[in-house]
This record gives C-alpha cells, sequence and structure tokens, in this order.
C-alpha cells in the first residue's frame, strides 16, 4: 500500500435514482480492474445480501478497491456503491464523507428521475467533483441527446462533459475510469500526523465481531497498532486491516487518504459508532465531524410471534441495527402481543427490508404494527411541562397522544416531496395531490414533456400507499422523492377502537379531524372480517373521546329456538325470543372477547394511516 502516494489515489461514489445502472457500471469496472474474472455470472456482484438479490435493488453501501493502470502509473481508486432509493439517502451521505467525487449515472431512456436530482444536491453541498455518465445508450428508445439537454438546465454541467455508455456491454466504460482519474481531486492527507480516521460503516461478524470500514484522513495504521475510540473512550488493539477488493484482503498497512477495514476485537454493538474519530493511544486528534444522526420517519411496534422467542429476537435485533445504524429501538409492551420494541425507520421500504433481513439472516418471526408518524404537542400548562420537563413533547406511540385540553397546539410532520412525470399524466397527480392535503410550491418543465413538482405533504398522508397510487395513476412513469421539511400544526385527534365498550390499545390511532369518519369506518370493516364469530354479539365501534363516529356489529351465534313452533299462538314465540335475549344479555356481560393474534395481525398489517 505504500506505492500509493496521496495523488495516486481517487475516492469516489455511484450515485443514481433506483435501477439506472449503478451496480451494473460498478461490475464492469471490477472486470476492467482485474477485481473480478470476466464472466457472464458478474450480475450484482458487490450486492451481497439476500435481499439485494431478490429484490434487485441495492440496500447497503458497498466498497472496493480497485488498481488501474493509466499513462504508466498506478492509481488507487476506492468505489463506493451506494444505495438508490429515497429510504436509503442516509447510506449515501455516509458513503460521500468518504469521497472526494462521484459518479452521476442517469438512464438514457428514462432521463433525470427524482433521486436523481436529490443525490445530485447531497453530492453538490459536499462539494464534490460531478461526472455525469449517461447509462444504457444500447436501449432501443434512448435518447442521450435528451438527456444530456436534462442535466445541462437542470444542474448547469456543460452537455460535453457527459460520458455516454452502455455498462451491460462494456461500451466506452474505460472512459470513466480516465474521468475518475483527470477530474476528480486526489485526497488532501497528511502522513506525518498522528492517526486520525473516520468509521463510516460497518458490519457485524460472529466470530471476529466489528469489521469498521475506515477512511484514513492523516497518519498510518497498522496490525498491532493501539487505538482509542473518541466516542467511547475505549481502547483497542489492531487485529488486522485491510482492503475491499471487493472481498476482504488483508495488507501490513493502510496509509492516510485510503480507504480499508479494520479489525480490533469490538465485541459490543454499541462499540462501534458510525462517524466516531479513531486515534493512536496517547497520541489524541479533534475528532472529525462525523455524521447527522438518521431521522426516523415512520415508527412501527415489532413484537415476537411467540414471547418465549423475545431474547433471540433482542440479539436479533442489536445486531441487525449495528449493520444498519439508521434504525432506532425503544422498548415497549403491550397487552395483546406482550413484549416488543417500537422501531422507528427511514421509510416503508426500509421497514420492510429490516423485516426481511430479521426472517433470512436470523431465522426470526415477528408481529409488525401499522407504521406511523411521530407527532408533537405543545403542552398548555405549567405543571405539565415540569411532569414531561419539557414543553414541546414527540409521540411516537398513538397510545400515548394527549387529550386535547391538556395542549395548545399539535404538529404533525411534513416533507418538501418532489415529483418528475410526463406531462400527460399532470392533471390525475394534482388531483392526488389535493386528496392528500398537499399544498404545491413549484412547477417547472424539465423539457418538452416532462415535469417537476414540488409540494409540501403532511408525512403520514404518503407513508402507507401514496408512491403506489402514484405509479398506477402514471403507468409507472412517475418518480417520487421526499426530504425532511419539519413540523406543522394540524387539527389532530385520538381515535380509540372499542370492542363492546373496551378500548383496544393496539388499534388505536391518530388521524387529521376531517378524515376520521372514513378511516374509522375502514377499520371497522376491517375488525369485523377479521374477528371470529361468538355466543353473544359483538359492538366495534371507532370513537373520538365520548363520540362515537362509527360503528359495525359480529353477530352472534343463535339457535333457532321458534323451530319446534308451528303455528300457535304469537305470545308463546315472543316469551322464547325475550328468554334467549336475556340469556345473550348475560353472557355479553360476562363474556370475555379473546382477539386471535392473527386477527390483530390482519388488521395492523392493513390499516391505513390517512
Amino acid at each position: 500500500m505504500s506505492r500509493f502516494p496521496a495523488d495516486h489515489i481517487r475516492n469516489f461514489s455511484i450515485i443514481a435514482h433506483v435501477d439506472h445502472g449503478k451496480s451494473t457500471l460498478a461490475d464492469r469496472l471490477l472486470e476492467l480492474t482485474g477485481a473480478i474474472d470476466k464472466t457472464k455470472n458478474n450480475k450484482q456482484v458487490l450486492d451481497k445480501l439476500q435481499v439485494e438479490r431478490e429484490r434487485g435493488i441495492t440496500v447497503k453501501a458497498q466498497t472496493a478497491s480497485l488498481f488501474y493502470n493509466c499513462e504508466g502509473k498506478q492509481y488507487l481508486l476506492n468505489l463506493i456503491d451506494t444505495p438508490g432509493h429515497v429510504d436509503f439517502s442516509y447510506e449515501v451521505s455516509r458513503s460521500l464523507s468518504a469521497c472526494q467525487g462521484v459518479l452521476l449515472v442517469v438512464d438514457a431512456n428514462e432521463g433525470i428521475q427524482a433521486q436523481t436530482v436529490a443525490n445530485f444536491f447531497l453530492a453538490f453541498e459536499a462539494q464534490l467533483s460531478v461526472i455525469p455518465v449517461i447509462n444504457k445508450i444500447d436501449l432501443k428508445n434512448a435518447d442521450p441527446e435528451r438527456v444530456e439537454k436534462q442535466i445541462e438546465k437542470l444542474f448547469d454541467i456543460p452537455h460535453d462533459e457527459c460520458i455516454k455508455i452502455s455498462a451491460k456491454l462494456g461500451t466506452n466504460v474505460e472512459r470513466v475510469l480516465q474521468a475518475v482519474i483527470e477530474k476528480i481531486p486526489p485526497p488532501k492527507v497528511h502522513y506525518k500526523n498522528p492517526l486520525r480516521a473516520l468509521v463510516f460503516d460497518s458490519t457485524f461478524d460472529q466470530y471476529r465481531g466489528v469489521i469498521a470500514n475506515i477512511a484514513l484522513f492523516d497518519g498510518v495504521v497498522c496490525k498491532g497498532d493501539k487505538i482509542v475510540s473518541a466516542h467511547t473512550q475505549k481502547s483497542y488493539e489492531v487485529n488486522e486491516v485491510g482492503i475491499l477488493r471487493p472481498n476482504e484482503q488483508p495488507t501490513h498497512k493502510l496509509y492516510a487518504g485510503q480507504v480499508g477495514y479494520l479489525i480490533a476485537g469490538m465485541k459490543n454493538v454499541t462499540e462501534a459508532q458510525i462517524g466516531d474519530t479513531l486515534y493512536f493511544h496517547k497520541q489524541p486528534v479533534d475528532p472529525l465531524p462525523g455524521f447527522k444522526s438518521a431521522k426516523p420517519m415512520v415508527f412501527a411496534g415489532m413484537y415476537p410471534i411467540d414471547q418465549s422467542e423475545y431474547n433471540n429476537l433482542k440479539s436479533a435485533v442489536e445486531k441487525l441495527t449495528l449493520n444498519d445504524s439508521s434504525v432506532t429501538v425503544h422498548r415497549d409492551s403491550s397487552l395483546a402481543l406482550g413484549a416488543g420494541w417500537r422501531l422507528g425507520f427511514l421509510g416503508l421500504l426500509h421497514m420492510e427490508v429490516f423485516n426481511q433481513r430479521l426472517e433470512q439472516e436470523y431465522n426470526a418471526s415477528v408481529i409488525l404494527t401499522t407504521p406511523t408518524v411521530p407527532y408533537k404537542a405543545v403542552l398548555s400548562s405549567a405543571k405539565l411541562i415540569k411532569e414531561y420537563r419539557e414543553k414541546e413533547i414527540t409521540i411516537i406511540n398513538p397510545a400515548q397522544f394527549p387529550e386535547r385540553s391538556k395542549v395548545t397546539e399539535y404538529l404533525e410532520p411534513v416533507v418538501l416531496g418532489t415529483i418528475i412525470t410526463p406531462d400527460e399524466y399532470i392533471g390525475k397527480i394534482l388531483m392526488l395531490c389535493q386528496a392528500r392535503r398537499a399544498v404545491q410550491k413549484n412547477m417547472v418543465y424539465i423539457d418538452q414533456n416532462r415535469v417537476m413538482l414540488q409540494y409540501l405533504f403532511p408525512l403520514n398522508e404518503i407513508v402507507v400507499d401514496f408512491y403506489d397510487s402514484l405509479k398506477s395513476l402514471s403507468s409507472g412513469y412517475a418518480s417520487f422523492d421526499y426530504e425532511d421539511a419539519g413540523y406543522q400544526t394540524a387539527e389532530l385527534v385520538k381515535m380509540d377502537i372499542l370492542l363492546n365498550g373496551n378500548i383496544v390499545d393496539e388499534l388505536v390511532t391518530v388521524v387529521h379531524k376531517d378524515k376520521a369518519h372514513t378511516v374509522g369506518k375502514v377499520i371497522c370493516e376491517r375488525l369485523k372480517d377479521s374477528l371470529p364469530r361468538q355466543l353473544f354479539e359483538i359492538a366495534i365501534q371507532a370513537a373520538i373521546g365520548s363520540k362515537i363516529i362509527a360503528r359495525e356489529t359480529v353477530k352472534a351465534y343463535r339457535k333457532n329456538v321458534l323451530a319446534k313452533c308451528y303455528g300457535g299462538d304469537i305470545t308463546r314465540k315472543m316469551k322464547l325470543l325475550k328468554r334467549q335475549a336475556e340469556g345473550k344479555k348475560k353472557l355479553r356481560k360476562i363474556g370475555n372477547i379473546e382477539v386471535p393474534k392473527d386477527a390483530f395481525i390482519k388488521v395492523l398489517k392493513t390499516q391505513p394511516d390517512k
């Protein structure tokens, strides 16, 4: 590794919208530089997780070091392949901290999409060099000239800087490597300064403990060195350092400007904080800025299907949150579902992927409740402020939503959404956005037939099924991306679900006042279909405070007491029916409705959040 001085090192990421060919381009770059052999089986080489291969998406950013010979000089290129979905933009922002430039990949057929815009501005804010790459020029409907004009109009990058390639066929990919060397600056580092390394990612190995991905900003690190974590102040001895090609390859030393991995016997999940700075023992340095902690957009309850599995699931969740540090975990418990957790995710896909990884990697089966968003309430009295120790409280569990008399106002989270669509679908999309209480902020034509819309959305209106509705209205052509835009005042109400007059905490939900009646009716109908019939009648009610806004009834099993009466006096029949009704009334008073778990799962998984 000492053969590569800082001016022969290039650190770069590949960023793009979903399915624009990032991982395919990474495969070709690995083949060109000899990191992997050229075979037909090289598809998504850097996507190592089972969930990534099944879904065909990148979930976790992956690093690979490439050796490339250009004009007689040997260069070390550190490549990071990043995810494209909006839920994993935290992975992208972390990866960019270890880079000096990016390849911005755009599909020649689809053009600029919502996530392309978001990722470009992430790189632009980090002051990185941007190399635009137009991919999939081999497709029949490809129009690279149109995409060049879009890039020039939106990003102010001259069209002659765009590199046209086909990652699938390998056309013109060599030019990308030459552009990386020419246009991306080498890292600004100092070999002679004491060690200063940034932990930008980590994985957990059950035999070797934590494997930390590090970017060295100053100094040199080798096996046997004693290092200290700036976050925990714990000291460790380095067991192994190396580079990823893309599999781990141990080296004797790592030098400033290089990106690699480090194993130092960190056994505990909490010890490897992403964004942490590592330095030599007794040679403290100023810690690097690190990262803003990920802000969860969606919360859901997670419970083991069988309570005897609680400890195994706890261990699995801890290990998985090390690999995915953007998940937040709070202990929780429920009368119906037992002990569990309230988990915070960056979005709905993030939640699904986390659940799938738990099942595949740790063989854990769980119940996930309906996703909800974090609300805020501004308390009204000094007594309450003293009790909660703050004036503005955050509510992540709807069951803990405070009464209207205790607060001056409720606040709901809002996001700034960007929609890019062909102009023929504008009418339908505008109606969809209005139905979701959105406020239009901007509307720009990016070429003759494509429009970029910007709306301010309440988060709970888009979290469950907005993306699906958008795709079906636009025949799959529209793309959507959002970013956090703080909180706004809203008329929110807490809606209770009652079974025979008893509140079910697990089904409590927070809704906007205008939509309470519709949502209450839907939940009551779904619960009616899910609950088994009893020997007594079950009244399912949706209530706001003491006001019932929707009701469904599960009819009781009835014996036909009039079967033996044929003809005769009507009073005889009335007598038998009255006696039956009295018995049912008594049963209803003492009858305890045992709601089966599968009924809970059915309602909780499908209950709308709007």
